[in-house]
């Protein structure tokens, strides 16, 4: 990888350079991943707000657990990728979500971003006393599959959910 990349918490002076992330995602019509992507970041002061919120646990919908969003960015400060990380597990995080969710700008993908991503976010996750990480991927996605066994990812069972999705599930030690 020709980048030396690092973790940044959501920043107000990145906001050019994130429209530019969730406007190629937008475009590229796939599923945004990690869900906090989604989030519409027409007002970009109330997106950073409420990124920082959840990780703090502040104004959680009911069910949720806090979470950290982390960008992955390079030194000219391109977002390469995003990283959610859950603090603790709910039931439907056990099978559906797991502790990290990330995924790698469309024009970035298969260039190392997302195995030096998710090393970085495994690194937060022991910061936060995560001492296990669940890790989870769609059976047809095997970029992901490769970059969550090339992090230590230890496959479980897998869970299929009602509309016949198969979600691959890995446990990774941290400790």
């Amino acid at each position: 990888m020709e980048d030396e990349v690092v973790l940044s918490k959501p920043r107000i002076d990145l906001e050019e350079e994130y429209l530019s992330f969730y406007y190629e995602w937008l475009a590229s019509e796939e599923e945004m991943i990690p869900w906090v992507i989604e989030k519409d970041p027409s007002n970009f002061d109330a997106m950073i707000q409420f990124l920082t919120d959840h990780m703090n646990g502040i104004n959680l919908p009911s069910g949720w657990v806090p979470d950290s969003t982390y960008w992955l960015i390079n030194k000219k400060n391109r977002i390469l990728g995003v990283v959610n990380i859950r603090h603790q597990l709910t039931p439907f995080l056990l099978y559906n979500g797991g502790h990290i969710g990330y995924g790698i700008r469309p024009s970035e993908r298969q260039k190392g971003h997302a195995t030096k991503l998710l090393n970085c976010a495994l690194e937060k996750a022991k910061e936060l006393g995560i001492s296990k990480a669940l890790v989870v991927c769609d059976e047809s996605n095997t970029g992901s599959y490769k970059t969550i066994v090339k992090n230590g990812g230890i496959e479980d069972e897998d869970y299929v959910e009602e509309n016949g999705n198969v979600i691959k599930r890995f446990w990774i030690d941290l400790y």
